[in-house]
């Protein structure tokens, strides 16, 4: 069964995804933040994040959020001029400024437009397209819907994370639900929701074993090991673990420092990683992780941390 990395917006960037490679591996594929058109562009920042000359990874898929075919279509001229032939379409994000616009998963209370996005993918020749969504907005029943259109579209793969949009990250995922939406479904299936651990992989592999692939964000920025944990079919020691992360850590903080300036940029953009990373990490040594005003100061309480002795 295929290990994906799921797209979180502000972490699994390019420079995530490529010492994240390097040094862990394990992923059959690394799935990119939206790029999305608004006010008449795309974002500087997220063309960066495409572009084939800043990504050294094997296999990676760019996702597009999109309401509409016209906001869709320069987004598809962007990854056809950078030569990706496989694109994946967002209708699974919560974040209510984009829900307002009908993306992601604000799309799917509205059957006739998900329609007109599904029949605009056919006009791109050359070009395959998957999707990642919710069950719904509000109500889990929203998927079924969907279904004869999505369907009827030729998708590679379907990935469903078992929630509504309404509820983000704050309930279980369903998998009564999932099951339900995994035997509907006529495209291949990647399971994506409260994976967290090596066990979660071989429980959701077992019970659905028509699987084509899990699909695994917050738990893989908890537990960058999981890929190669479900290879090797065992979970790495504490001490094992923490080399890899400190290693990863000092990559990723070597290709941000030259691109970034001064304290507050560099350290807003690496604390965030430690809400979710490594969450056995004792509360005494991640809250001076979290504190530290300067690099000096948080590089130091990095390296406690990681000396792994807190087992």
């Amino acid at each position: 069964m295929k290990i994906y990395s799921a797209p979180l917006q502000g972490f699994t960037e390019a420079v995530w995804r490529n010492v994240h490679n390097t040094v862990f591996g394990g992923i059959d594929a690394y799935y990119t933040p939206f790029l999305r058109f608004e006010h008449g562009e795309i974002r500087n920042k997220d063309i960066r994040d495409i572009e084939r000359k800043n990504n050294s990874v094997d296999n990676l898929v760019p996702q597009i959020i999109a309401a509409s075919p016209d906001e869709m279509h320069p987004l598809m001229e962007l990854l056809a001029n950078e030569g990706y032939v496989h694109a994946d379409i967002n209708m699974g994000c919560s974040f209510p400024l984009q829900v307002r616009k009908r993306h992601g998963a604000g799309l799917l209370p509205h059957p006739s437009m998900v329609a007109e996005l599904m029949q605009a993918t056919t006009t791109y020749k050359g070009f395959s397209f998957s999707l990642k969504m919710r069950l719904g907005w509000e109500s889990k029943n929203e998927w079924r819907e969907l279904m004869p259109i999505l369907n009827d579209t030729p998708l590679t793969h379907i990935t469903m994370h078992p929630r509504l949009g309404i509820e983000q990250y704050k309930k279980e995922a369903d998998i009564d639900a999932f099951a339900e939406f995994y035997e509907a479904c006529k495209h291949p299936v990647i399971y994506n929701g409260d994976i967290t651990s090596l066990g979660d992989i071989q429980r959701v592999e077992q019970q659905f074993p028509k699987l084509t692939g899990i699909m695994i964000g917050r738990g893989l920025l908890a537990n960058p090991a999981l890929g190669i944990e479900y290879n090797q079919g065992h979970e790495l020691t504490n001490g094992e673990l923490c080399r890899l992360v400190q290693a990863m850590h000092d990559g990723m903080f070597q290709q941000l420092v030259p691109r970034l300036q001064g304290n507050t940029q560099i350290l807003t953009k690496m604390k965030p990683y430690w809400e979710y990373l490594l969450p056995a990490l004792p509360k005494r040594l991640r809250k001076p992780i979290l504190k530290a005003a300067t690099i000096e100061k948080y590089r130091s309480a990095v390296a406690i941390a990681l000396k792994g002795d807190w087992e």
